[in-house]
């Protein structure tokens, strides 16, 4: 197909979106933006990039951020493994780049947390490499531009797709097709219902010449989520509320969480036993009204919450793991997932929003 750069560049100067990682495009900026957008909508990413790279404005500051610290500010974006592995990147560029990243499309694509996509955006964008930067957006433009039927999901299909953009790529502007391809999918090119008399591509479209380019592209039904029963103990004492930190791996490791059983719906005298289990016995747990039933969706799983509110007395020491936590510190001080939010409101900040077509 030849043209779509042609038809596809003058329109983004023209209707591009102005955000702050565009006005101000190093390959830090990129980065941090690419992998917030990743499940999140622009709209709702915004504020937290903001704040982030206010805080922590390059790799270095990245590097040497305190653990919780940093999962404070990435707090109600969830998948905290990716803000772990961005730290872990920034170490590395920092001791073998020097603190900048580098140039290379090789060299991204090596770091923790960065595949393909980041790898060919950052690499395009902020250096000028003609590298790909294939993501959801760009696959359902190119399937609706061939009007291909493959199943996008499968690596033989997005290889096929990622060669098309590279044909298709102008070698002196790799940055902007690649943007200008990821917001024609964010504004024009829409999931289910594509805004094809506002599209420049439309004349070369061949799955709009078919009448298919709605129901394009392809793509197997997802899978039935696993529901799983978990048990909140909003425990209060003087000093606080009791949070418990998650392990080092895992879901949502190493936030804090008010206590929580996943995988059992405990009553009140369950819930003495699974305290006594965890050597918080001695707290002497006034339990008082139960909990509103919640729901919080991750990408393979729905945690259905309920559970009690409970006083204890006291605000006797707690094992290593557990602390007491004050108004204050749980909303400056302690990273809680927003798988909560429901029953400790602020604490965990916006929720996930499904990625950029916004």
């Amino acid at each position: 197909m030849v043209g779509i750069a042609a038809a596809l560049l003058p329109w983004f100067w023209q209707n591009r979106r102005v955000l702050p990682f565009r006005q101000e495009p190093s390959a830090y900026h990129i980065w941090v933006s690419e992998i917030m957008l990743q499940q999140t909508r622009v709209s709702a990413a915004l504020p937290y990039y903001e704040r982030f790279v206010a805080e922590l404005p390059d790799p270095a500051a990245l590097a040497a951020c305190e653990p919780d610290r940093l999962r404070k500010l990435w707090q109600g974006l969830g998948y905290y493994s990716r803000v772990a592995n961005m730290q872990k990147a920034a170490r590395i560029v920092c001791e073998q780049y020097g603190g900048q990243l580098p140039a290379s499309w090789q060299a991204l694509r090596a770091l923790p947390g960065i595949g393909d996509y980041t790898a060919g955006a950052i690499a395009s964008i902020a250096f000028g490499i003609p590298a790909p930067a294939v993501d959801g957006n760009v696959l359902r433009v190119f399937a609706r531009l061939f009007d291909d039927g493959a199943d996008i999901t499968r690596p033989e299909t997005k290889r096929l797709f990622t060669r098309r953009v590279l044909e298709e790529m102008p070698k002196d502007a790799p940055g902007p097709y690649n943007e200008a391809l990821m917001e024609l999918g964010a504004l024009v090119c829409l999931p289910g219902a594509p805004r094809c008399a506002a599209c420049p591509l439309a004349a070369l479209c061949q799955g709009r010449a078919a009448g298919r380019a709605a129901a394009l592209p392809c793509k197997p039904p997802k899978k039935e989520k696993t529901r799983l029963p978990v048990t909140v103990a909003l425990i209060e004492s003087p000093a606080g509320l009791l949070l418990q930190r998650r392990p080092a791996r895992g879901l949502l490791a190493g936030l804090w969480q008010p206590l929580a059983f996943e995988g059992q719906a405990l009553d009140r005298a369950g819930l003495a036993a699974a305290l006594a289990d965890l050597g918080l016995g001695a707290l002497a747990v006034a339990w008082q009204a139960p909990l509103p039933a919640a729901r919080h969706i991750f990408t393979h799983r729905i945690w259905e919450l309920g559970g009690w509110r409970g006083a204890a007395a006291q605000a006797l020491p707690l094992p290593e793991g557990f602390v007491w936590a004050r108004p204050e510190a749980l909303a400056g001080t302690y990273p809680v997932p927003s798988a909560f939010a429901a029953y400790l409101p602020g604490a965990g900040g916006a929720q996930k929003m499904s990625k950029k077509p916004v």
